[in-house]
């Protein structure tokens, strides 16, 4: 029964709430008891990362260095505040230095900054030099700055203080639309070197990659201990490009996309960096001074933009390089020198900030090659970076405030080793008739209020709790489900578009949760659709030929991607509770089991899913008639759903599509947030500049209200190269959507 829209529930948006009781489409649960989803495909991993310093609040974390002078972490925040604590007694976090500028009209306000890192002089406990790298915006333009600040290192307070007051502004630069490196490092040839990113949003829109007369796309070094004319560093006589013309002289190295950290090997000297690619490719590399890596005649080792000229050196290739299937976002780290892992000593390691993998590299120097290339870990941290102590052991930075350690995994008992994973879907135990598609007794199926779009696939979905355990429910976030939990979703596609006869199952995939960590897998089905098997973890591709008469010859080629299970956890985030469609907004719907439509959230209160009754969470006594009245439950709306508003439908999209993503924390890089929840002028999108590239289009902002043909967030989704969104899951445009969004966006207030 659907009331009428409650505007003021959740600001902006307009939900339709279920009041009376629906009967239950189940009558009572029956246990699920045939599952063989245990254990992995793939061995387990050497090590695992146990968290440090549990009772640490940190907000977004960047870059965190030991203190100089011992027994102490100092660590930056995006926002501008670094914070100092005792490594022996964490209780909290205290004050060092904020780096945010006050706004001279209003004395509580802070001007826009961002902290990209900081690093300390090789001389600190001599001069008390602090180097930070960071962003200010105002005023316009942007520019990226690296600024000393001193500590008073005669008379150190405990905990130590750094006065915002003593900052001189070594180095600024316009920090471009995006890609802003800023690493700061010393050298062991006491030098300070820093990464900076191309500035551009996309394809190094303004061709900095080889050109060495802007500090784009390349690393600079510079001397902070002595002063050229003019200057307020010097440059080093041995810089390699001092002789080319027009060349910035500061550069040391060039041709990288985005080095997002790069460290020295403090026993060898060598410089490591992980640098961020663009479409295909994410780079290791072990930087030399006057290497030029590639970009953008290059992605690592792979053609980009070849007719671009080339700089003043040959193209050097990466140590490593990802594909996109395992890493999107690599974060470099340290070569091992600690003695807590003997084993690593040695060792490079670093990790991906969207798949949440560690990797280590064992290089041969003298042969400038890779001796072992291996995965120590998959985790679900935000790996945003590493902190190296003063003996050299390691720590893993999680962007969403928490700090970790790598730890050897337990060796397995074999008498508990568990079977062999499936390789056939029909083996799971998911389905009692997998042919025909028939569900095993004890899963029960589902639906969703807005579907997440999948190139037009039909989808069928089923819950898989075992036995009698039970999932914790939450008014508006995503469940909680127990230990061997299993999601299936099968899509399958209409190779003549609106003929159910012509529809083929494509895959199956499972969300499995193990030992509280969510893993996803892919079955791919026969073409004789009798079963599926379990695809590799690295994902495929595979081309179908679809009837469509507005193509030429009467059928066009559609592209369907599995997903690889590095892939999964680009959307499966912790920050997105990993559980995308089983919350109360998508599950709040009236759903057909088989001749009985019910709501799905009654029905599986009725047979006893979830720990606590609905009544505990909705019900209340009225003060004032004694009665019990339930409040309402939220619900998002269907896209399509045309007796709905354009803006619920829309706000639905954009929360369904995007938001697992552009939501904080989620791995989406571009400053704004896309939940239903937030009003629309608190989502950070209304005028907002482009962060990635503004596609030549004069004007262009994330959303211009009024203004569809500027709006960046129209513009994205009616094109399938460069630049789509969402970026993954999906190569066909959405129409209806397109014509949503347009619609949506022209009726928005200016």
């Amino acid at each position: 029964m659907r009331l009428s829209q409650l505007l003021a529930v959740i600001g902006f948006f307009s939900a339709t709430f279920v009041f009376a009781q629906a009967p239950s489409g189940i009558p009572q649960r029956t246990p699920w008891v045939s599952s063989r989803v245990i254990g992995s495909p793939e061995p387990p991993s050497p090590y695992q990362t146990t968290r440090v310093y549990e009772q640490l609040k940190l907000d977004r974390p960047l870059d965190m260095a030991a203190w100089p002078l011992g027994g102490r972490w100092v660590v930056s925040e995006e926002s501008g505040l670094l914070h100092t604590f005792a490594k022996d007694k964490p209780d909290r976090v205290e004050p060092f230095l904020d780096v945010r500028r006050r706004n001279p009209r209003d004395p509580q306000a802070f001007e826009a900054c961002r902290v990209w890192s900081f690093t300390f002089h090789p001389k600190f406990a001599e001069n008390g030099f602090l180097y930070v790298c960071y962003a200010d915006s105002k005023p316009l333009p942007s520019r990226t700055r690296i600024s000393r600040y001193t500590v008073d290192v005669k008379n150190v307070k405990s905990p130590p203080v750094c006065n915002p007051d003593t900052e001189f502004i070594v180095l600024e630069w316009l920090a471009g639309e995006d890609h802003f490196g800023g690493c700061v490092k010393f050298g062991p040839d006491g030098l300070l070197y820093c990464p900076v990113g191309d500035g551009s949003g996309y394809a190094d829109g303004n061709s900095s990659g080889q050109d060495l007369s802007d500090f784009q796309a390349s690393i600079i070094r510079i001397d902070v201990d002595h002063q050229d004319k003019g200057r307020a560093y010097a440059i080093p006589k041995d810089n390699p490009f001092l002789a080319v013309a027009q060349a910035r002289p500061e550069i040391y190295a060039f041709g990288m996309r985005n080095i997002w950290r790069m460290s020295f090997d403090r026993v060898t000297g060598d410089l490591w960096a992980g640098d961020v690619g663009q479409d295909l490719w994410d780079m290791v590399l072990r930087v030399e001074k006057g290497g030029n890596y590639g970009w953008s005649v290059t992605e690592g080792t792979h053609p980009f933009r070849e007719e671009r000229p080339v700089g003043p050196a040959p193209i050097s290739p990466p140590v490593v390089e990802h594909d996109h299937s395992e890493a999107r976002s690599i974060t470099g780290g340290f070569v091992y020198r600690g003695t807590q892992r003997k084993e690593l000593i040695g060792t490079y390691l670093y990790g991906d900030f969207d798949t949440g993998k560690v990797w280590g590299i064992d290089y041969d120097r003298s042969a400038k090659k890779v001796l072992r290339h291996r995965e120590l870990v998959d985790t679900a941290l935000r790996i945003v970076g590493f902190a190296e102590d003063l003996d050299g052991e390691l720590l893993i930075i999680d962007y969403t405030g928490t700090l970790h350690q790598l730890v050897p995994r337990p060796p397995v008992d074999p008498a508990a080793r568990p079977p062999e994973f499936p390789r056939l879907l029909s083996q799971t135990g998911l389905f009692a008739d997998t042919k025909n598609h028939e569900p095993a007794p004890g899963l029960v199926p589902y639906s969703v209020n807005s579907p997440l779009w999948s190139d037009g696939a039909h989808k069928e979905r089923f819950i898989a709790v075992p036995g009698g355990k039970q999932v914790e429910y939450d008014t508006k976030e995503s469940w909680k489900f127990p230990e061997g939990s299993v999601l299936v979703k099968t899509f399958a596609l209409d190779l003549e578009p609106g003929n159910a006869k012509s529809r083929r199952r494509l895959e199956t995939r499972l969300l499995h949760v193990e030992q509280d960590h969510w893993r996803g897998y892919t079955y791919v089905w026969k073409d004789d659709q009798s079963d599926a098997e379990l695809l590799d973890a690295r994902g495929a591709n595979k081309t179908y030929l679809v009837q469509d008469a507005k193509a030429p010859g009467g059928q066009r080629e559609q592209v369907w991607h599995f997903p690889s299970r590095s892939e999964c956890t680009l959307c499966h985030t912790m920050p997105a509770r990993f559980v995308l469609g089983l919350n109360t907004p998508q599950m709040n719907r009236v759903h057909s089991y088989g001749t009985v439509q019910a709501n799905q959230v009654d029905t599986l209160d009725h047979i006893g899913l979830f720990t606590k009754r609905l009544s505990e969470y909705y019900d209340r006594k009225d003060s004032g008639t004694g009665k019990i009245v339930s409040a309402p439950r939220e619900r998002l709306v269907d896209p399509l759903e045309t007796t709905a508003t354009v803006n619920d439908r829309a706000r639905s999209y954009l929360h369904v599509n995007c938001a697992d993503c552009h939501i904080r924390w989620g791995g989406g890089n571009a400053l704004f947030q896309l939940q239903y929840t937030l009003p629309l002028e608190a989502t950070g999108t209304i005028n907002t500049l482009a962060s990635h590239g503004d596609f030549g289009i004069p004007g262009a902002r994330i959303l211009v209200p009024g203004d569809a043909e500027k709006s960046l967030l129209w513009h994205r989704m009616r094109i399938t190269d460069r630049g789509r969104m969402p970026h993954v899951g999906s190569n066909v445009v959405d129409r209806p959507a397109v014509e949503l969004f347009q619609a949506w966006i022209n009726e928005l207030k200016k």
